[in-house]
Parts: structure tokens; C-alpha cells; sequence
């Protein structure tokens, strides 16, 4: 069984980088064995300052680390805003990166994925969240990037994606996460 924590870059109701998360849970459900796929809710989170984290105040983010301290796997799912990870992202990866050296992206599995309205997917916003889980010590797991293009569009009434392309794409990196998990796979470092 493998423990898989998925983390939407985007707040929204209708968030298509949410589906995309949802149909990789979907695809865990079906996939043999028991694997639990939980999504890390990264609204609840304040805005990183260094006063928040020496106080230990937040609740939300107690339990944000918690949970990826006890996954086998993180699977995050960005849009593109001006070709960038949200700032609201970023600002869920700078509590998780703390405290430095022993966060609990260090040396954590984690995939990356993009999806938008547009036609590249949200490719453009994959190299600077590589770039910042890199850092923080995560271990990227090597397939090539899926990024799901014209998303608004390919949803189905369920919050999920039900096309070939994209739900093979999801598939297969679904499979190298679990992969790198038991060892069988490589990761960039």
C-alpha cells in the first residue's frame, strides 16, 4: 500500500489541476492493492512569516507537515499564472520546506503535473516548481511532463478527465510514482 498525498496549486471550486488530481486518486482506486490518495488543502494555510513558524501557532500547517511526513509519495498539480506556480503554491511549498535540512520534502518522492485552460497545459509553470522541490531536497520522480491542455473542456460531471490521452498520461505517471516508491524506478535528484 502506498500512502500518496496530492496538492492542487489552485484554490478554486473548479479547479482543473483539482481534476487532474482526482482522476490520479480514481486511478489509484482501481489500480490492485489498497492506496490512499489524500489531497493536502493548501488554502488553509497563512502566508509563510518567520514569526508564524518560531511561534508554532497553525494548526493547518501542523497537519500539512504531518501528512507529508507520512506519505510515501506527493503528486502536485500546478496552473500557469504569467508561466509560474501560483502564489499560493509556493507559499504551501515554503511551509513544507521548513525547517531546513528536516522538512518533510526532503527526500520525498513527489511528481509533477500542470493542467489549464490553454493549450500548452501549463507546461511553462513545471520548470520553476521542479526548480523549488529540487532545493528543498524532494525527489523528482523522471517522466517525461504531462500537462493537460484545454482542461475546462475535457472534464467530466464528476470533477474527473475520461479522455484516452490524458487519462493514459496520467496513468503512466501514476505508475512511475508508484514505481519510484517501491524502489523500482529512478528519480532526479
Amino acid at each position: 500500500m502506498a500512502k500518496i498525498v496530492l496538492v492542487s496549486g489552485s484554490t478554486s471550486r473548479e479547479s482543473v489541476n483539482t481534476a487532474v488530481l482526482e482522476t490520479v486518486r480514481g486511478i489509484l482506486a482501481e489500480l490492485p492493492g489498497s492506496h490512499e490518495a489524500v489531497l493536502l488543502p493548501i488554502a488553509e494555510l497563512p502566508f509563510y512569516d518567520v514569526e508564524t513558524e518560531r511561534a508554532d501557532s497553525s494548526d493547518a500547517v501542523r497537519a500539512a507537515k504531518e501528512l507529508v511526513f507520512g506519505a510515501d509519495a506527493v503528486v502536485i498539480s500546478t496552473p500557469s499564472y504569467n508561466g509560474e506556480m501560483p502564489g499560493v503554491l509556493k507559499n504551501a511549498l515554503d511551509w513544507l520546506s521548513r525547517p531546513g535540512g528536516a522538512s518533510p520534502l526532503k527526500d520525498r518522492i513527489t511528481a509533477v503535473t500542470s493542467a489549464s485552460p490553454g493549450a500548452r497545459g501549463g507546461l511553462d509553470a513545471q520548470p520553476g516548481l521542479v526548480g523549488v522541490l529540487t532545493r528543498v531536497g524532494a525527489q523528482i520522480v523522471a517522466h517525461e511532463p504531462v500537462a493537460v491542455g484545454g482542461a475546462a473542456n475535457l472534464r467530466n460531471a464528476q470533477g474527473r478527465y475520461e479522455d484516452p490521452e490524458t487519462v493514459a498520461a496520467l496513468e503512466s505517471l501514476t505508475g512511475a510514482v508508484l514505481a519510484a516508491v517501491a524502489g523500482r524506478a529512478e528519480v532526479l535528484v
